[in-house]
């Protein structure tokens, strides 16, 4: 069975958020093996240097590298990224599934980014849209979609 992995910075602490995260999280285990990792969010000061911000960034780079699974396809989660369509990201995770990987992760980094280092280790850099979107919220649009990638691929009704 193919293995999931997100990786998400921060804690996600309103409860309609968590319910919507449980949800697509049971419903992607229909498909694939599901892990979410929870990392902290290194604490910075209300008006952070730029200097405080790499700072933070590389911290949490490093709780990231530790996480990471070995061997997996990574993508990271960023607003410089590709954009994809729901059938084109399923078509790139099923690329992966077919090029002999057995595991990919998806990163969400914290409000301030993802460290440069981190971003050079990604197979793809991945971007929803133009737009801003929570974090929280960026977190169940990614479980959303990897459900979607996963119906898509089963020829379900879900993706109309």
């Amino acid at each position: 069975m193919f293995n999931i992995t997100v990786i998400s910075v921060g804690k996600l602490k309103e409860r309609f958020f968590q319910q919507a995260v449980e949800e697509y999280a049971k419903r992607l285990s229909g498909y694939c093996k599901f892990q979410l990792v929870e990392l902290p969010e290194y604490r910075l000061p209300e008006d952070p240097s730029p200097a405080q911000i790499a700072e933070g960034l590389a911290r949490e780079g490093q709780l990231i590298r530790e996480k990471l699974p070995r061997g997996a396809w990574f993508c990271v989660l960023t607003p410089e990224g590709k954009k994809l369509s729901s059938e084109g990201f399923a078509a790139a995770l099923a690329e992966v599934k077919n090029s002999g990987r057995s595991a990919a992760c998806f990163l969400l980094g914290s409000s301030f980014g993802i460290a440069p280092e981190i971003k050079a280790l990604a197979d793809l850099r991945l971007s929803f849209s133009d737009m801003t979107f929570p974090h929280h919220l960026a977190r169940v649009m990614l479980l959303e979609q990897l459900y979607r990638a996963e119906s898509i691929q089963a020829g379900s009704r879900y993706h109309k």
